[in-house]
């Protein structure tokens, strides 16, 4: 594959050494070429060869152009994980596009804004989530009548997708991308208003490409993905194998079992799963069963992983294990090798190949080894920015005494002596009672190690005497016989005076995001 001579481009990093460029629609061609009849998609009971998959991809590509679609312009998809939706990501790439994925926990109306936001010419959906668009369908000004495609029904005011690409070239449709060419916008989680849409560019996307490359993905591996299309959590572990050419077993929806059968008879390799995940797999009765031996590399993000999970899964699940904490956004990553580093499993590792993550105060100031304060850091992979919203991509930088740009992660952390991160909070999330700075991750820490403790949340609410206060919400494990009061003062016991908890309350379950973020917001609502 040929390189991208080095340039001068608008990305974050200011790197003028881009030799290592390959844009991802050239990776694509080249695995087809060496891999024509190798099983590299599978989704259900459907197997797709390169040589079956790359032409649909193209005619994709050749539909879009033929509707004078082009370089930088925008396609959304509202879609379950399928075929037809990896077709519609590769193809649009192909073209030049940007992919809008979205989320089907969003709102109707969040996303009408996110389409509007985006200016897509055309949304893709599956029959799961149509009933969302239609409130807002024929009122987005950038799409038009016959921009709404569908991909397993067929209604009137929707186009078939099988219709749509009937008949249109199945040649390789070559664009020349460069590297801050839009690549794909994700919208962030959100309650209220339009979330932030985060702009990643192609040369983003190829170093993710390169990292995973130096983990150990190659032509050899074979992923299960099992979280949606629309996460970065997915794209991450998905992109890179199919532009190594390795074979990628996708899941609609995660199921234990399911997710088990197709680890052992497919012979899995490498996967991406987020903590509930590995809660969830290793909690079941017959994990110990399955062959799991092709095992080689286990990853688990967007959330912290608990010690505990960390070191069952080191004991009981072949192949390493890696806990990678970063942003959507880029510019913020460590690596845990948990197989290697047993002794710091409370961590989340250290900074990455090429990332420069620091710790600052309040007021912008750089704090030593050891302190507490917001993480912020840079790297090779960052964001463009806040589609259409300057403003915010402003509010997250923080300039550096040598004129560095970094990215704030709105994330509490700590460097031990030997340079492993700690998360402690969100900032969002920290508690400040009596005025002092509480935690709520080191309190977390404790009741988990209670033998009643399954999962916990700690979250700050109003005190009239504290201003806040901390308080634990509790799912017990089966057969548990504590009361809340026992475990009270069982962790008040081994915690700090400022830290103690005012209360415990039991839950049967945590409100968790479709990444397994635990959604403190909605279990302070009903406390405010």
């Amino acid at each position: 594959m040929s390189g991208t001579p080095a340039l001068k481009t608008k990305l974050f990093n200011d790197t003028d050494d881009l030799n290592d460029f390959s844009a991802y629609p050239e990776r694509i061609r080249a695995m087809a070429k060496a891999f024509p009849d190798m099983d590299v998609l599978k989704v259900e009971e459907r197997v797709c060869t390169w040589a079956e998959l790359l032409p649909q991809t193209n005619k994709v590509a050749n539909t879009l152009k033929s509707r004078g679609l082009g370089r930088g312009d925008k396609v959304a998809v509202l879609a379950k994980s399928s075929v037809e939706y990896v077709e519609v990501f590769l193809g649009a790439l192909q073209a030049g596009l940007c992919v809008v994925p979205l989320s089907g926990m969003a709102s109707s109306l969040q996303l009408a804004g996110m389409v509007r936001d985006s200016g897509a010419s055309m949304v893709f959906v599956s029959n799961s989530a149509k009933d969302l668009i239609i409130p807002f369908k024929g009122d987005v000004d950038t799409v038009s009548g016959d921009g709404y495609i569908a991909f397993d029904f067929v209604e009137d005011g929707w186009q078939s997708y099988s219709d749509l690409i009937n008949g249109a070239s199945a040649e390789d449709l070559i664009v020349d991308i460069l590297p801050e060419d839009p690549f794909n916008l994700i919208y962030s989680s959100g309650t209220t208003g339009v979330p932030k849409g985060i702009e990643q560019s192609h040369y983003m996307r190829n170093q993710h490409v390169v990292r995973f490359e130096a983990m150990g993905f190659s032509s050899e591996a074979v992923t299960l993905i099992s979280t949606a299309l629309y996460s970065n959590t997915t794209l991450v572990a998905l992109l890179p194998t199919l532009a190594l050419g390795g074979r990628v077993v996708l899941m609609p929806k995660f199921d234990t079992v399911k997710f088990l059968d197709l680890a052992e008879t497919e012979k899995v390799s490498h996967t991406m799963l987020v903590p509930v995940q590995y809660q969830r797999i290793l909690a079941h009765e017959d994990f110990d069963k399955y062959d799991l031996s092709n095992f080689e590399l286990k990853m688990s993000t967007s959330a912290p992983l608990r010690e505990g999970v960390k070191q069952d899964a080191l004991n009981r699940w072949p192949g390493k294990l890696i806990e990678i904490y970063g942003l959507t956004e880029g510019g913020i990553g460590t690596a845990l090798s948990v197989t290697e580093f047993p002794d710091k499993l409370a961590s989340v590792g250290k900074p990455g190949e090429g990332v420069d993550l620091r710790i600052i105060d309040e007021a912008g100031n750089q704090l030593p080894q050891g302190e507490i304060g917001e993480i912020v850091g840079r790297s090779d992979a960052m964001m463009t920015g806040y589609h259409n919203r300057p403003d915010l991509t402003d509010a997250m930088l923080w300039m550096a005494p040598d004129g560095k740009k970094f990215f704030k992660s709105g994330d509490m952390g700590r460097f031990d002596e030997d340079g492993f991160l700690y998360l402690l909070d969100r900032i969002k999330d920290m508690i400040i009672s009596g005025g002092f700075n509480i935690y709520a991750a080191d309190i977390e820490t404790e009741l988990m190690l209670h033998e009643s403790v399954k999962d916990v949340a700690v979250i700050g609410i109003p005190s009239e005497e504290w201003g806040e206060t901390p308080l634990a919400l509790v799912v017990l494990n089966e057969n548990a016989n504590g009361s809340s009061n026992d475990i009270k003062s069982w962790v008040n016991e081994r915690l700090g005076k400022t830290q103690r908890i005012s209360g415990v309350e039991f839950r049967d379950d945590l409100p968790r995001s479709t990444i397994g973020k635990i959604l403190k917001r909605e279990l302070r609502e009903e406390y405010i």
